[in-house]
């Protein structure tokens, strides 16, 4: 080991030693105050939930995505979900020939939003499946 440290650096050493243990010896920034967590949003509606969930995958469906090739009850339908998803697919296919896509998805906005909403969010029952009229 090395020699000693001289006498008049001891005292010095020492007060910085005691420093460094009353201060918790963190060199580190001071931690941040955690952030308030939020409350949750309002609950949506089932006319809002049923728009989401049946517009994303009418559109999905429009696009030949990956994953639109799910049937209706894994993409989480309702059969009165299902009937606007079709009803919307079908619309969204001839408007997209005239229009083109994205005249096409606006479409199946607008079509799901107004049936959802008339339909109070499309919940009838999925037992016994049928296809849609």
């Amino acid at each position: 080991m090395g020699t000693p440290p001289p006498a008049s650096v001891r005292p010095a050493l020492a007060a910085l030693l005691m420093a460094l243990a009353l201060s918790g010896c963190s060199a580190s920034a001071p931690a941040t105050p955690r952030p308030t967590p939020t409350p949750a949003s309002d609950p949506s509606s089932p006319a809002q939930v049923c728009t989401s969930l049946v517009s994303y995958w009418a559109k999905e469906t429009l696009k030949g995505t990956y994953w639109s090739g799910l049937d209706w009850e894994q993409k989480g339908l309702s059969n009165q979900q299902y009937e606007i998803h079709e009803e919307a697919v079908a619309a969204g296919r001839t408007e997209e020939r005239t229009a083109g896509r994205d005249k096409a998805l606006e479409l199946i906005d607008q079509l799901v939003a107004r049936r959802c909403a008339a339909a109070d969010g499309a919940t009838w029952s999925s037992e016994n499946w049928r296809p849609p009229r």
